[in-house]
């Protein structure tokens, strides 16, 4: 596991942008070779998704032959309505990218029959060739996705109760009406983000605090799904100053002292122009 500690938000999302482009250029993808990404929505990778859309306009990374994946819908709210995560992603994101619409996928949370749809994701995610990298953000309660406290670690994609505390977190995106905000999601399960090949965590702020201290310095607990993270091979986690608060100083030390050999992750920054380096 590792930790990259940045000065604010806007350097840790900056970083983690600067990652996956790197991870994409170095991975070479083509037509018959895909890198798949597995992305969440929210506000919290917002700044990642600005930075990736630059890189793109600039020349120096290419969407087209990326899929990518969403780990979760609400049930019941029109894929078009504003507020979907079908239309976050693919208003704030996707659009702007040459990535091809047939190539982004994501939960129908109106579905005929919604267990259906889960098992269908399931198969098109081992369709794809699994998870490359599992992009994703922490809930103040530990949550990954909407695997809520209590969930399962063995679980997969499946119809899931909102906890209160994630409606009232989500309804700054309905006016604060909480009357609107869905209280069931369609959601990827702790077990189908274990199967992703590398997962990456940004957690950002200090409410995000104590989940981050669960998610490293305490037990492997299913009331803090993000701590499940422990037990795969392949985790990074990117967090800004004000995330470290509730971690031992000797934790936050450590992980500072490694901050050099960290950013060789991203130094130097690829870039697909003639498959040069930017210095």
């Amino acid at each position: 596991m590792k930790l990259v500690i940045l000065e604010d938000n806007s350097k840790a999302c900056e970083w983690v942008a600067k990652y996956i482009r790197n991870r994409i250029i170095q991975f070479n993808p083509g037509p018959s070779k895909y890198f798949t990404l597995g992305l969440s929505s929210g506000s919290t990778p917002l700044g990642s998704y600005e930075k990736l859309i630059d890189y793109y306009k600039s020349g120096d990374l290419s969407f087209k032959y990326v899929k990518a994946f969403h780990m979760h819908e609400y049930v019941g709210l029109p894929r078009r309505h504003p507020k979907s995560f079908h239309s976050f992603m693919w208003n704030i994101f996707f659009k702007h990218l040459d990535i091809l619409a047939e190539n982004t996928h994501n939960l129908d949370g109106n579905a005929p029959d919604l267990e259906a749809e889960c098992n269908n994701f399931e198969e098109k995610i081992k369709g794809a060739g699994g998870i490359e990298l599992f992009v994703g953000g922490v809930g103040p309660d530990g949550h990954i996705a909407f695997n809520e406290p209590g969930s399962s670690l063995a679980s997969r994609t499946r119809v899931k109760a909102l906890a209160m505390d994630t409606i009232l977190a989500n309804a700054r995106f309905f006016n604060g009406d909480l009357s609107q905000v869905p209280s069931t999601a369609l959601t990827v399960g702790v077990g189908t983000v274990m199967d992703s090949r590398e997962v990456l965590i940004l957690v950002t702020g200090a409410l995000k605090s104590l989940a981050l201290y669960k998610a490293l310095e305490d037990d492997v607990n299913h009331m803090w799904t993000v701590s499940a993270l422990q037990q795969h091979p392949k985790t990074l986690f990117v967090c800004d100053e004000d995330a470290t608060l509730e971690l031992r100083v000797k934790t936050v030390q450590y992980f500072k002292g490694l901050a050099h050999v960290h950013n060789q992750l991203i130094e130097p920054l690829y870039s697909m122009k003639q498959n040069s380096t930017v210095k």
